[in-house]
């Protein structure tokens, strides 16, 4: 192999250790895409998870659940509606490590 290639080869593998340690997506793996929407029907709603910021997204989603099988929404987590839904999860997430 001529030294052109050997380089070229180096270069190559160089490149490839390098681009292991980067990250493949700048904000994660986030489950919400675009900022949501502000409200849901209370009477819709059959199941609430908050997802707080992780390695994998840097942003608070609220994704609801919603009733007969109409699928999920993500709510925005600035709107109204989702601060009152993530005060209450994290009042009963506060009393049920308070009764251990």
């Amino acid at each position: 192999m001529n030294v052109k290639g050997l380089a070229i080869v180096l270069a190559v593998i160089f490149c490839a250790t390098i681009a292991q340690g980067f990250p493949m997506f700048k904000g994660g793996r986030c489950l919400c895409i675009g900022p949501g929407v502000k409200a849901v029907k209370v009477a819709d709603i059959e199941k609430i998870s908050v997802i707080y910021p992780s390695n994998n997204c840097d942003k608070v989603e609220v994704i609801i659940t919603l009733k007969a099988h109409k699928g999920q929404r993500c709510l925005n987590p600035r709107s109204k509606q989702a601060n009152i839904i993530i005060k209450k999860v994290e009042r009963r997430n506060f009393l049920k490590h308070q009764n251990i």
